[in-house]
C-alpha cells in the first residue's frame, strides 16, 4: 500500500496544471446509419503557465454507438499547433519539461498528452502531443514550437 501512495500522488499532481480545453469545431469523416458519426475535431487551450501561448489540437473522434456511449477507444491521430497570441513572460521556476495539457481519448486507459519543453538554447517553447495507454504506449505524436518573440502592443 505505501508503495502505491508515491504513484497516486504524482498522478494526481500531474492533472492539477493542465489547462482546459475549449472545442472549437468538429468535421465529420465518415457517416455512421446509427450513433455519431466519426469525426476530426479542433479543441484550444491556453497554456495554463505561459500567458501569450495558446495551442490548436485536432483529434480524430470514433462514432458509432460505442462512440456515442463513450466506450469507443479513439485512434491516436492527432495534429497540434501552437501559436504566439500574446506577451510571453516566462515564471522563474518554470522547469524545462512539464504537462501543459492532457485529454482522455478512451473510458479509461487512453490519453492524449502535451508536454511543454523549454528549449533555452534557442529561447523556444516547444510542445509535443502524444498518445498514452496505461499499459503500453503509442508511437503517434505531432511537434509545434513557439519562439519566445518580444510583442507589439
Amino acid at each position: 500500500m505505501k508503495n502505491t501512495l508515491p504513484l497516486i500522488a504524482l498522478c494526481i499532481s500531474s492533472f492539477s496544471f493542465t489547462a482546459a480545453a475549449e472545442e472549437i469545431g468538429c468535421i465529420t469523416t465518415a457517416w455512421k446509419l446509427i450513433g455519431a458519426n466519426h469525426k476530426v475535431c479542433v479543441q484550444a487551450f491556453d497554456d495554463p503557465k505561459i500567458s501569450g501561448v495558446s495551442c490548436h489540437i485536432s483529434q480524430a473522434k470514433t462514432g458509432g454507438v460505442s462512440g456515442s456511449l463513450g466506450l469507443a477507444e479513439d485512434p491516436s491521430k492527432f495534429s497540434i499547433a501552437c501559436r504566439q497570441v500574446g506577451h510571453i513572460s516566462l515564471p522563474t521556476n518554470l522547469p524545462t519539461q512539464e504537462l501543459a495539457f492532457s485529454s482522455d481519448t478512451s473510458l479509461f486507459f487512453k490519453e492524449t498528452r502535451i508536454t511543454r519543453i523549454l528549449d533555452k538554447k534557442r529561447h523556444t517553447l516547444v510542445y509535443i502531443a502524444i498518445s498514452r495507454k496505461l499499459v503500453d504506449g503509442a508511437p503517434a505524436n505531432s511537434i509545434s514550437s513557439v519562439p519566445i518573440m518580444p510583442w507589439a502592443k
